[in-house]
This record gives structure tokens, C-alpha cells and sequence, in this order.
């Protein structure tokens, strides 16, 4: 009705949300590659480890191809997709770990 479209035009537009206050980041400065590399490993060190026994599980099952022991080449090539499925999970939790330590 127009009465009603007329009282809410007279009471003027609805109130903004508060404005929302930007979270601070962290400041690292310039720091090379290796300042970094160490700083990233030590917020997560299971990710270089996985990624560590990924890279020699991989290397052991080439290794055993080459040899020609091709039961123990399959069975290096399904502990690498372990050890992978692993690192990738550490990934994920270390980079939600982070995420929680942000908002608070």
C-alpha cells in the first residue's frame, strides 16, 4: 500500500553493517629463499619430511625396476602414492592450523 512504501521512504535507507576492519598480515620483510624454506618448515615440518620419504620411496621402486624386481617396484610404487596421499594431508592441515592461528 502506499502509505507503507511512504513511511519507509520518510524513515530513510536501513542501516548500514559496521565496517569490517582488515586483518593484519604478517610481515616477513625480504627474506630469501632459505630464510623462508626454514621459516615454512618450521611452522609444518611434516611436509619436507613426506616429501623427503616420498623422493626416496620413489627412487627405491626406480631403482628395483631397473633391477628388474618388478613385485618389489609395484609395491614401491603404491608406498609412494601412500607417502604422497600423506604429505598432501600434512599440506592440508598444516595450512588449517594457520588459518585458525590467524583468526584468533
Amino acid at each position: 500500500s502506499p502509505s507503507v512504501r511512504a513511511a519507509a521512504m520518510a524513515a530513510g535507507p536501513p542501516p548500514s553493517p559496521p565496517p569490517m576492519e582488515p586483518i593484519p598480515l604478517p610481515v616477513f620483510g625480504e627474506e630469501g629463499f632459505g630464510e623462508k624454506f626454514l621459516r615454512k618448515t618450521r611452522e609444518n615440518p611434516l611436509v619436507p619430511l613426506g616429501c623427503l620419504c616420498t623422493v626416496g620411496v620413489l627412487t627405491y621402486g626406480l631403482i628395483s625396476f631397473k633391477r628388474g624386481n618388478t613385485r618389489q617396484s609395484q609395491l614401491m610404487m603404491r608406498a609412494r602414492i601412500v607417502a604422497q596421499g600423506l604429505t598432501f594431508a600434512a599440506l592440508l592441515g598444516g595450512m588449517a592450523v594457520t588459518a585458525m592461528k590467524s583468526r584468533q
